[in-house]
């Protein structure tokens, strides 16, 4: 996988396409990136700006770390249950 680029060169990238008069194509090439990468960029781009519809980037953030966290709390919960269990069953069963 190809390293990522700076978030100032993506910003200009898709500044220098959006210029009356300029092209995708030759813009992707002259910057050594692929005509579908600055595209989605664009892409991206005018839904973080609110020109289309979709989910942002930030969403997009906040959305991977909600499910990081709901994925650790069932894990945490699952352990509490098993946990409860085993110590029920100690308590039940004569010594």
């Amino acid at each position: 996988m190809p390293a990522a680029h700076p978030e100032e060169f993506r910003r200009r990238a898709v500044d220098l396409t959006r210029q009356p008069g300029a092209s995708v194509m030759r813009i992707a090439s002259d910057l050594g990136i692929s005509e579908s990468c600055l595209r989605r960029w664009m892409k991206l781009d005018d839904v973080d700006t609110g020109r289309a519809d979709g989910l942002s980037t930030s969403g997009r953030a906040e959305l991977a770390q909600l499910r990081r966290d709901k994925k650790r709390l069932e894990t945490e919960v699952e352990i509490l249950k098993r946990a409860s269990a085993y110590f029920a069953r100690e308590n039940i069963l004569p010594k």
